[in-house]
């Protein structure tokens, strides 16, 4: 009957346990199960009772006599045969704890291990175009070069500037000054001793040509490490290979992406907590929610003006407070509305400004 049975299920035969009438079943490892039924029809008795506290009591029976005293006897369940279980975890509908910030991962302490994972094997990828983004040694960056095929001819490119606007007069007149000859100027080699003049307003890419070689036999390697180090250094950590062929590597010291111009620090597990800053949602700081206004609270009424007291939260049985009455009358006064006017009947424009304030555009208040 063993060598019969798929070893990617969980096998159970026999199972007895309260209300269970002697259930046969295979449930598949590896997936999400769901148990469902009418009341008392034997879930709990089957998920619980059978499949969790068998899985337990292997996994309590493994460990060491002395660590056995502190957990108690566990009984066996009512069952015949069960096969293809591991160490079970239950998890309680109810909640153990109302802090936001205690988790399933963080109760069973699985979450400090998946943070290590995700920063020693993750591999990252730019949030913008989704690439792979990653860096290499100096070293690395030379052993790739060295292994294109024999007498491939390249050139060393430092991108000093990647897709921005400007005339970038002083950018260029720097690479002159350290001594260096062209550059590639929006995919067009330029001697730098010319006069170059980029227009303002358009994009430009400007790569410093740090050295050309060709893969031989004979390649100074010390020549190679100390061009690669260059051009990572005036780029910031970027370097460009471009090859006789037309073809183009790209590769950099730090986690980059040299198309979005995008960089990230070195990956730790505190970028994957959220009780770190550093790995924390920028909306809700990492407990999973965040505050937000409802109109229909702050205007309980909206057949109400303002004069009439449709902001419930300050106004009181005596009026506005002179403060509220002062900074009616000058939003009132700057975006041409009434205070009169019921709220139902203003524009959600003006409606907007009341509640979440004029964003950019300053309001002078009298």
């Amino acid at each position: 009957m063993r060598n019969s049975l798929k070893i990617n299920d969980i096998v159970i035969r026999g199972a007895k346990e309260h209300n269970l009438k002697n259930i046969d079943v295979n449930i598949p490892r590896g997936k999400f199960i769901v148990i469902t039924g009418l009341s008392g029809s034997g879930k709990s008795s089957l998920a619980f009772d059978t499949i969790y506290a068998e899985g337990r009591r292997r996994y309590v029976e493994s460990l060491s006599a002395y660590a056995r005293q502190f957990l108690g006897n566990l009984e066996k369940p009512n069952v015949d045969y069960i096969e293809g279980l591991s160490p079970a975890i239950s998890i309680d509908q109810r909640g153990i704890s109302k802090n936001p910030r205690s988790t399933v991962g963080t109760t069973t302490e699985i979450y400090d291990y998946l943070r290590i994972l995700f920063a020693r094997i993750g591999t990252p990828h730019c949030i913008k175009c989704n690439k792979e983004v990653k860096k290499q040694s100096v070293q690395q960056i030379v052993d790739s070069i060295k292994s294109l095929p024999i007498n491939t001819k390249f050139m060393i490119l430092s991108p000093i500037v990647r897709h921005r606007k400007g005339e970038h007069k002083d950018t260029l007149n720097i690479a002159r000054k350290s001594g260096f000859i062209r550059a590639r100027i929006n995919g067009e080699i330029k001697e730098l001793s010319e006069k170059i003049e980029l227009e303002k307003n358009k994009w430009h890419t400007i790569e410093i040509i740090v050295d050309r070689l060709q893969i031989n036999n004979e390649i100074d390697n010390d020549r190679l490490t100390n061009s690669i180090e260059t051009s990572l250094k005036l780029s910031e950590g970027l370097i460009k290979i471009a090859l006789s062929n037309n073809k183009e590597i790209q590769y950099s010291d730090t986690f980059s992406c040299p198309d979005c111009n995008i960089s990230i620090e070195e990956i730790e597990p505190r970028n994957f907590s959220f009780n770190s800053p550093k790995g924390a949602c920028n909306t809700c700081s990492g407990i999973g929610h965040s505050l937000k206004v409802d109109p229909k609270l702050i205007i309980p009424n909206n057949e109400l003006s303002i004069e009439q007291g449709a902001i419930a939260p300050w106004f009181r049985s005596g009026g506005y407070a002179n403060i509220y009455i002062g900074i009616f009358n000058s939003i009132s006064e700057q975006f041409k509305f009434s205070l009169q006017t019921p709220i139902k009947n203003l524009s959600d424009e003006n409606l907007k400004i009341i509640l979440y304030g004029s964003k950019s555009k300053p309001i002078t208040f009298n």
